[in-house]
């Protein structure tokens, strides 16, 4: 790798999962800690001028915006705000941005899989917030590649795949819409297909623009749920009672106001362009819930 990799946001799940594939094939990051109140326009400012990388992969608010049950609005509108002035010190010191964005910029009306020509149209405000960011991006930082995924998966014990478990250990019934679509993504796929990406950038490929990923074989919430129970069952590190899991509409549910019903992405360009193949997304549970389980 020639290009000089800084990645904001190290200590996340996707970015550690991304140093861990990138270790393997000797590519490296330079990855900061940030500040005690996080990055301002200062501190970015001054971290590119001292470390002049050729490329930024900004993760700085991942759990946030993917992984978080809720996020304050005053948090979000901040984060916009940072997010504005990192694309403007990417375009004046010459930096490539990697920016990772979500299904969520789509309000889920449509039955088919989203496409990138798509108009999107958010549901709530973590949705209109990372719409506003890309649209952001775009228009400030020509040198850019957005990836929008679709369903992240990791193994922190407060995430979505966390609070899950969690959930499933009560002897409460446990509620998922039979009816809400999507593409899990584990995330190691996914830092499998940042870690690509950059590897063509390298290449002085100039392919910028927005793209989509997700885990091959769309599914609902509840087939999801079902299938992480039973791949933990069969790993023998955990016994679940499989039959507390319940259909339920998605209007119904608590987030549908939020979480768009129909979050199915279409992943032909980013493999017309990159060659970059979805894999299964079943294929990366017992890794996903090894890790889970050891930390847990």
């Amino acid at each position: 790798m020639l290009m000089r990799l800084m990645l904001l946001g190290g200590g996340s799940a996707l970015g550690q999962a991304l140093i861990r594939l990138g270790a393997e094939e000797d590519i490296s990051f330079l990855a900061p800690r940030p500040p005690e109140a996080g990055w301002d326009a200062a501190s970015l400012a001054q971290l590119l001028d001292d470390t002049r990388p050729d490329a930024l992969i900004n993760l700085a608010y991942y759990y946030d915006w993917f992984q978080a049950e809720a996020v304050p609005p005053a948090r979000l509108k901040a984060q916009q705000q940072g997010m504005e002035r990192l694309a403007q010190l990417c375009e004046q010191h010459g930096v490539v941005l990697v920016q990772p964005s979500s299904y969520r910029v789509f309000d889920g009306a449509r039955a088919t899989a989203y496409s990138e020509k798509d108009e999107p149209l958010p549901l709530g405000e973590r949705g209109q917030a990372l719409w506003h960011i890309e649209q952001q991006v775009q228009a400030v930082c020509p040198q850019h590649v957005m990836l929008r995924f679709g369903w992240l998966l990791d193994e922190s014990s407060d995430g979505n795949l966390g609070r899950f478990l969690a959930r499933a250990e009560q002897p409460q019934p446990l509620w998922l819409a039979d009816d809400r679509r999507g593409n899990p993504t584990p995330v190691d796929d996914a830092a499998r297909v940042i870690l690509s990406v950059l590897k063509q950038l390298d290449c002085d490929a100039p392919l910028w623009g927005t793209y989509h990923y997700a885990g091959n074989e769309a599914t609902t919430a509840l087939a999801l749920g079902q299938a992480i129970l039973a791949e933990a069952e069969a790993a023998g590190v955990r016994r679940f009672n499989a039959e507390q899991l319940s259909a339920r509409a998605h209007a119904a549910c608590d987030d549908a106001l939020e979480e768009p019903q129909h979050a199915v992405l279409a992943c032909k360009k980013i493999l017309h362009t990159f060659g970059i193949k979805p894999r299964a997304w079943r294929a990366g549970l017992p890794a996903l819930l090894e890790r889970y389980f050891r930390h847990g």
